[in-house]
């Protein structure tokens, strides 16, 4: 991959490790982020920050500025739609385990369905898809797939068979029951840390932005590969019109992407980083 320039484009806010649903540890991240030039990087992983800590002491040996983060999974009960929030820079961590053991027990209970039903369809043996989990605080559908794959069953985690299963109708699909983004919202701030509603488009979530400013909002997910230039534009605006931090990465999985995206193919300017950091110093003096 083609290094960035720094000095211009310097950080990709939203990575996922092996401690979620991507591929790479969290010593690889830092160690392709490093290779590809980036001056910044937030390690975001899904309703666990079980790596966050050990990244930034990672980074700092590698001369990276790792951003402490998590995604949580949550939703618009008025909508029943998927909201994701993510979680910059907590000061208080250890107030949001208890939200994350919330969240990551409803993944395991809707994972281990899914798993079933698979296995009534595809004799896996239970050890294949035990080992795809192996390092990861739960069980998602990637790790599922890449059982399929190992077991021969397909030669690719988003195919046919993908959608077979976990597609919009797919056979094996399990509702998840996430949290309201509003509770969600509220604990990170008591946390310390700063709310951003992550890939808007991916899930109709523009709507409820102004509701979100209100209480206390603190920024959007502009650039994102879910978002095309017309809908970025429309990011730009709204993040304006009621002074959001912009923020942007590349949702970067490994190789449990359904599409090419190293990390980096999305990336922030300097300024879009301060202005984050400079927002968690407000919210800290908000709570004292």
């Amino acid at each position: 991959m083609k290094k960035i320039r720094s000095d211009i484009m310097p950080g990709d806010l939203h990575c996922h490790t092996k401690l979620s649903d991507g591929s790479v540890s969290l010593e690889e991240l830092v160690a392709l982020a490093k290779n590809a030039g980036l001056k910044t990087i937030a390690v975001t992983d899904h309703d666990t920050l079980a790596g966050a800590m050990r990244a930034k002491m990672l980074g700092q040996r590698a001369g990276i500025n790792v951003i402490p983060g998590v995604e949580f999974s949550c939703k618009n009960p008025e909508t029943d739609r998927k909201v994701h929030l993510l979680c910059y820079l907590p000061e208080f961590p250890d107030r949001l385990q208890g939200l994350c053991r919330d969240i990551s027990n409803r993944r395991k209970v809707a994972g281990q369905k899914m798993a079933a039903e698979v296995m009534k369809r595809y004799p896996l043996p239970v050890g294949i898809i035990k080992r795809w989990i192996q390092g990861s605080t739960n069980i998602y559908k990637q790790h599922i797939m890449m059982a399929l794959m190992e077991a021969g069953y397909t030669t690719t985690i988003y195919g046919e068979l993908y959608e077979r299963l976990f597609g919009k109708d797919g056979v094996a699909v399990v509702k998840k029951d996430f949290p309201d983004v509003r509770d969600v919202m509220t604990q990170i701030h008591e946390a310390g840390g700063l709310a951003v509603m992550a890939h808007p488009w991916l899930y109709d979530s523009v709507e409820l932005i102004p509701e979100l400013v209100g209480l206390g909002l603190d920024g959007i997910e502009v650039w994102h590969d879910s978002a095309n230039e017309e809908q970025t534009d429309k990011l730009i605006e709204i993040a304006k019109k009621y002074d959001l931090c912009m923020t942007g990465g590349s949702d970067f999985h490994g190789m449990m992407s359904p599409k090419p995206n190293p990390i980096g193919s999305k990336v922030v300017a300097d300024i879009f980083v301060d202005r984050l950091i400079a927002a968690k110093k407000h919210r800290l003096q908000m709570m004292k």
